[in-house]
């Protein structure tokens, strides 16, 4: 069971795997801190406020909430209110990390084909033709398909 494993756990695939996903990890501590740091307060001046992250919109009970309150004072003084703000944060997250992936898997590739001469590929060979009525046949055929014809 063991040397089961071990064939496992220790083939290319699944070691390859597990650099990947500890990779994803720190590349993720990454984005978010350039969607966190950067790209949110941008946002925040651009509609006016602190962070974006704080942003919320009252569903119901508007007598409740009092000028300044944060979406938790205001759910905990009663009110129904939609935080968008974290939303909006996560889909910067997303959208920041599948363009860096994809300029990263792009990249990849082209220093893959560096260096690398295209195969040259072998010239297909010419058809076989029945040389009575010139159709295509098989090479292997013994009789013309179209004609029926004894082949040589």
């Amino acid at each position: 069971m063991w040397s089961e494993f071990k064939k496992f756990a220790f083939r290319g695939n699944v070691v390859d795997m597990a650099v990947g996903v500890m990779i994803g990890g720190a590349f993720n501590s990454i984005v978010s801190s350039l969607v966190n740091d950067v790209f949110m307060p941008l946002f925040g001046l651009i509609l006016n406020t602190a962070t974006l992250n704080a942003k919320y919109i009252i569903l119901k009970g508007r007598d409740l909430v009092e000028a300044g309150m944060t979406a938790a004072e205001a759910t905990a003084a009663g009110a129904s209110v939609l935080t968008y703000g974290a939303f909006v944060s996560a889909v910067l997250n997303f959208l920041i990390m599948v363009v860096i992936v994809f300029f990263i898997v792009k990249l990849l590739n082209k220093l893959k084909t560096i260096g690398h001469k295209p195969a040259e590929e072998e010239p297909a060979p010419e058809p076989r033709l029945c040389p009575y009525c010139k159709s295509v046949i098989a090479d292997d055929a013994t009789r013309c398909p179209h004609c029926t014809s004894q082949l040589e």
